[in-house]
């Protein structure tokens, strides 16, 4: 039997396709709109994190104030008193004027002057225009030392011999100053040299600009065993 409820207008068969199609269109508007919001989401987003990297940080430097400590407390300071007993005499006394005023002249206070004699040594030449020389040149020179050397004992019984040699300074008066003993032998023999040329006669003193000067000398002083 045919149903009879189902009419011509309630049947949605023949309506199908214009429900499909209209259906379709609401779809394609929701999907559209979507796109916009994304669109206009993503815009907003970049732009905001444009603005976030395109701001410079402002850098405030921190000023630190360094406080100074305190400055130590003042030594303290002692005064000595001296007890002096009334007979004592003190010497450069100051006579003070009880009764002076402004108008009062006083006397200008001179310190004494003390007398300084400052002795300066004259500087030490090795070399000048004129050395200086032993009366009678080198050859009065080895005379006096073969006469005046005394070979010391032990240097005997040891067979020492050799050479010592001295330094002295030939003064501006021809004086002999300063002997010492640049290399020695020993046995005796050094101090024999030494007191032999401290005994030299005075020399011709050296000469630098028309001056006597000091000059430093060094001497060889033989010692050989016969």
């Amino acid at each position: 039997m045919e149903d009879t409820r189902k009419t011509p207008k309630a049947d949605l068969e023949s309506k199908k396709g214009l429900f499909f199609e209209i259906g379709m269109v609401i779809a394609l508007l929701v999907v559209f709109a979507a796109f916009q919001w994304k669109s206009y989401d993503k815009r907003t987003v970049n732009l905001m994190q444009r603005q976030v990297d395109d701001t410079p940080e402002e850098i405030i430097p921190i000023t630190e104030q360094k406080v100074k400590p305190p400055p130590p407390p003042p030594p303290k300071q002692v005064t000595q008193i001296k007890i002096v007993d009334d007979d004592v005499e003190v010497e450069d006394d100051i006579d003070i004027d009880a009764e002076a005023d402004e108008e009062t002249q006083m006397e200008e206070y001179v310190p004494p002057v003390e007398d300084e004699e400052e002795i300066k040594e004259q500087e030490i030449f090795t070399v000048v225009e004129s050395m200086p020389e032993f009366p009678g040149g080198m050859g009065a020179l080895m005379t006096y030392l073969a006469k005046h050397i005394k070979y010391p004992p032990l240097a005997k019984e040891s067979g020492i011999q050799g050479k010592v040699f001295i330094n002295f300074v030939v003064e501006p008066d021809g004086s002999i100053s300063n002997v010492k003993v640049l290399r020695g032998i020993g046995g005796g023999c050094d101090e024999e040299a030494v007191r032999v040329v401290k005994n030299m006669p005075k020399w011709k003193p050296g000469m630098q600009r028309g001056k006597p000067v000091r000059v430093s000398f060094n001497l060889p002083v033989k010692f050989t065993l016969q």
